[in-house]
């Protein structure tokens, strides 16, 4: 079940931004959360053509649509809502996700998820003492986390002690699954680095 309160106002409007999509036959929206459970999280909703839904999506009929919700954002749309006014300038959409950026992991999780976790709330406010933050790009098939560091960890002349005596002992120690981290980071860019 999805706690998402999509209202009658916000219904007709996505209705008829989907009618006036070329091919809207069987057109839905679907619903997700980028980067979910980190202060970077992003609430999105995006236009779900025939063929698009993803395995695992979570469905609701709406009035003369269907919105899909992304399985794995489910747990951080709980108590959204989506709702639109109308006024001169012709209206807005908004969208309030209040548990989006709060992290919601467990054992279960998937592994993106607990290594975002692990960065944004044990490893980025240790690196935020000196202007710095590190992020997750992606996992490789074959269990990497491909990292890159930002603000005053590039280019930092210690990068490399942050990289193996910090970042990858937590994220190994965490989770034993990571076959080991890779820094994807331009380092010769020095501009904004912490020495």
């Amino acid at each position: 079940m999805v706690a998402v309160d999509i209202t009658p106002s916000a219904q007709e409007y996505l209705k008829g931004l989907l009618q006036k999509q070329e091919n809207s036959e069987g057109m839905g929206i679907r619903m997700f959360v980028a980067n979910p459970g980190t202060s970077k999280a992003e609430t999105c909703i995006a236009y779900c053509r025939p063929g698009e839904e993803k395995e695992g999506d979570i469905t609701l009929d709406l009035e003369g649509f269907i919105a899909y919700f992304e399985e794995r954002s489910v747990p951080f749309l709980k108590d959204a809502k989506v709702d639109y006014a109308a006024d001169k300038m012709g209206g807005q959409l908004t969208i309030r996700a209040p548990n989006s950026k709060m992290p919601q992991v467990t054992d279960d999780s998937p592994l993106e998820d607990r290594i975002n976790y692990v960065l944004y709330n044990e490893v980025n406010p240790g690196l935020a003492a000196h202007g710095g933050e590190v992020s997750l790009v992606e996992i490789t098939d074959d269990s990497y986390a491909i990292l890159r560091f930002g603000g005053g960890c590039q280019g930092c002349s210690a990068v490399d002690l942050t990289l193996k005596n910090g970042v990858e002992v937590a994220l190994m120690d965490k989770l034993p699954e990571l076959k080991g981290i890779r820094d994807i980071t331009d380092h010769t860019d020095r501009t904004q680095a912490y020495y």
